[in-house]
């Protein structure tokens, strides 16, 4: 199959109308993710991950759990992708769904990747997993209101077509941007080796929490039906480069931990 085609399938597979929104960053989203996580990687890191990933890089992988959506044998993973808290609440104080929930997901993946008894196809597919969802942790729509699904019923146009705020924040700003995920992730800012400590400083729930902050803002940005364009994205494009580029430094940092 050509290579060019191939790469294109995921983004088909998940292209929707305006009806059928769904919970991600973009495709190209979560690879500057992955590929940005791989230059903060230390050598004993990148050697286990490599023998799961069999020479599949983080970004290549990195849109996995969202590819996986179109099989109903892993309906029960979605509840993995988000977070629902009200605007001033922290995820400690936030009613937790019971069937689980980003946080959840991530520290299940953890513990699955730290367990030596795990099998090899379990560690695989959670490593494959705990990629996407640190990505997913960093949109800051990922951790919104339960009442609008995180955006989702937020309707809105952008540059004339109807969507809504979720899609906004997943993938119009990065795409309307036009850079490949090779280019978004080389041009992401030069940070000092204490820079990048100081961002992977915290818990996951901390995280959480930081950009939650950053969700309270989104939401007050707009108004159901606003009309966004050129304005919204120079206001934004910072903001998404900043939160993917602290997702790949942390999920370096979760990696480091889990490998050594």
């Amino acid at each position: 199959m050509n290579l060019n085609l191939f790469l294109l399938i995921p983004f088909f597979l998940f292209t929707k109308s305006t009806n059928e929104e769904v919970f991600f960053w973009g495709q190209n989203g979560h690879r500057v993710t992955g590929k940005i996580a791989e230059n903060h990687l230390t050598k004993k890191a990148k050697r286990g991950i490599d023998k799961l990933l069999k020479g599949k890089s983080l970004a290549f992988v990195s849109t996995y759990a969202d590819e996986i959506k179109s099989d109903r044998k892993y309906n029960s993973y979605s509840v993995w992708h988000y977070v629902n808290m009200g605007l001033e609440e922290t995820y400690e104080a936030s009613e937790k769904n019971t069937e689980g929930d980003l946080v959840v997901g991530i520290d299940t993946c953890i513990k699955v990747l730290k367990n030596e008894q795990s099998t090899e196809a379990d560690k695989v597919f959670h490593l494959k997993m705990l990629v996407h969802l640190i990505g997913d942790l960093h949109q800051p729509m990922h951790i919104g209101r339960k009442e609008d699904k995180g955006g989702n019923d937020v309707q809105v146009q952008w540059f004339g077509k109807g969507t809504n705020l979720h899609s906004v924040w997943d993938t119009k700003i990065i795409e309307d941007f036009n850079m490949s995920y090779l280019e978004l992730s080389e041009s992401a800012d030069d940070l000092s080796k204490m820079q990048v400590a100081l961002l992977q400083k915290g818990s996951v729930v901390d995280w959480v929490n930081e950009v939650h902050k950053i969700t309270n803002d989104v939401y007050g940005s707009v108004n159901p039906g606003d009309k966004l364009s050129y304005r919204y994205s120079y206001l934004y494009l910072e903001t998404v480069r900043t939160q993917l580029q602290k997702g790949g430094i942390r999920l370096a940092k979760v990696l480091n931990d889990i490998f050594g």
